[in-house]
């Protein structure tokens, strides 16, 4: 925590956010962040309600003289993607975020900022602990698990909220009015294979893929990025065929919606091939960063190593090697509606080898039920012909625009006013929770807007000081003009 950063403006909302961010509040372990937001609103005197999932729902009665507006719904999410380098030491499940400021903006010290949604609940408690801001009747719900399940959202009972109109605060441009979101799908692979003695005069190594930017599977696919699952793969691939390596273990990525920035892998391979294999490894890695040639961090190191136990065997390991070379991984397909917007994509996000068993995880993204479903089938597919069980899990439905919305005429009016230019309206290729909530309550009136957060779900994480200003002066605009009922 940074006592500089409680002196940014506007201080209500800097300090709600430094308090937010010293809870710890991984995905599906909210309960010290839940507890902090009942505390908040009994200190605030706010009227607080907690639904059986462990969403938060704060009531609060319109100010004087705006009694008559539609109902708001004000919307973020609790927890945080936890993610740090490799080389810094640090506990999420005890330690609060180091924040600090750097040329204009506020980032974290090694690690995932939380600004993702961290900013949107704190300005939700801002204007929930306020006495100044003019609105109308307001309702705020704070979900659960956004990051990896949006399983608060899926869970969300009618009949809970009466507002009419949604504000999602969880977007991460501030010119940017968005009104469609992504669906997606997360594909879950499994297979056993069976394990066999080292050969003879073999050399042990610990390869080690680090250094990757990775970022926000949603909203950094379409920028090239490296993955360190397809990189590793193509390492092994090749490697397996000049110098005889054999996998032992495969470590890569962590988070479903994160690109994956690093990649373990124990390997053996005969001792007369070590100094072919070690002259290989920087030809290999200037090869990369000629390809991918914003990854100017990247290494890869192999470093000695005891024995493993075992290691793969040869018809398993082609069957594996393959399989992740046909996977499809980033940008396939745009969209034809909007320009620039990414249609359909997947993030080959996990990748677990290991005693007998592989695991692979990834999240498929369409802005079409269609889409996504034959892309996921197409992934299936490829798995299955190694013999592995697929198993779609957690998929949620997108967004589709409504270019006639009420709120957007308001919203596109207000910034105009407000900034002297026209803000974009976008949608975007992310999951926002708006597509699920809207179907609990149908013809709720959404909208998403928020700060320039850069480099989400990736310790490059960083929000503009500057747009947070700008964000704020904006929602407190959009709750002062809000339609009457």
């Amino acid at each position: 925590m940074s006592q500089e950063v409680r002196k940014l403006e506007p201080t209500i909302l800097w300090n709600n956010f430094e308090d937010l961010n010293a809870i710890p509040r991984p995905s599906k372990k909210e309960e010290r962040v839940r507890a902090f937001l009942r505390a908040f609103a009994e200190k605030h005197k706010i009227e607080c309600i907690e639904d059986s999932i462990g969403n938060i729902i704060l009531k609060k009665p319109a100010s004087k003289g705006m009694e008559n507006r539609k109902t708001v719904i004000l919307q973020a999410h609790m927890d945080m993607v936890h993610q740090k380098n490799s080389d810094v030491t640090f506990d999420f499940d005890k330690e609060g975020i180091r924040t600090r400021i750097d040329s204009g903006w506020v980032k974290a010290q090694g690690t995932t900022l939380g600004a993702d949604n961290g900013i949107g609940v704190a300005a939700i408690l801002s204007v929930m602990q306020s006495d100044t801001i003019a609105h109308g009747p307001l309702e705020a719900l704070i979900t659960v698990d956004e990051e990896t399940g949006m399983s608060g959202a899926f869970q969300l009972k009618p009949g809970i909220l009466k507002g009419s109109v949604l504000m999602n605060l969880d977007s991460e441009e501030d010119n940017e009015l968005c009104v469609g979101c992504a669906g997606g799908i997360e594909i879950n692979v499994s297979v056993k294979y069976k394990e066999e003695a080292l050969p003879a005069g073999s050399k042990s190594f610990k390869l080690s893929l680090k250094g990757l930017k990775g970022g926000h599977s949603g909203v950094d696919i379409h920028l090239g990025r490296g993955n360190a699952n397809k990189i590793m793969n193509r390492l092994l691939y090749d490697a397996s065929e000049q110098f005889q390596l054999q996998i032992a273990s495969i470590e890569g990525g962590s988070l479903r919606n994160a690109i994956p920035r690093e990649s373990f892998v124990m390997v053996v391979l005969p001792a007369k091939n070590e100094e072919a294999f070690k002259n290989y490894l920087p030809v290999f890695e200037k090869e990369i960063r000629s390809e991918f040639r914003m990854e100017d961090k990247l290494s890869i190191i192999a470093d000695d190593s005891e024995a493993p136990a075992a290691v793969m065997n040869s018809k398993s390991q082609s069957d594996l090697l393959h399989a992740i070379y046909a996977c499809p991984n980033n940008v396939l397909a745009m969209s034809i509606d909007i320009p620039g917007l990414v249609e359909t994509s997947n993030n080959l996000a996990k990748i677990n080898v290991g005693k007998g068993e592989i695991s692979i995880q990834c999240l498929a993204r369409s802005n079409g039920e269609a889409g996504k479903n034959e892309l996921a089938r197409s992934i299936q597919s490829t798995f299955e012909l190694m013999g592995a069980t697929v198993k779609f899990q957690g998929s949620y439905p997108g967004w589709k625009p409504d270019m006639s919305s009420p709120i957007l005429v308001v919203a596109k009016n207000n910034y105009k006013n407000l900034f002297k230019e026209e803000p974009k309206v976008m949608a975007i290729h992310a999951g926002l929770e708006c597509g699920i909530i809207g179907k609990a309550y149908p013809g709720l009136d959404m909208i998403s807007f928020g700060p320039t957060i850069k480099h989400p779900h990736s310790p490059d994480e960083k929000v503009d000081i500057a747009s947070v200003q700008k964000f704020w002066a904006f929602l407190q605009d959009m709750l002062k003009n809000v339609p009457v009922q």
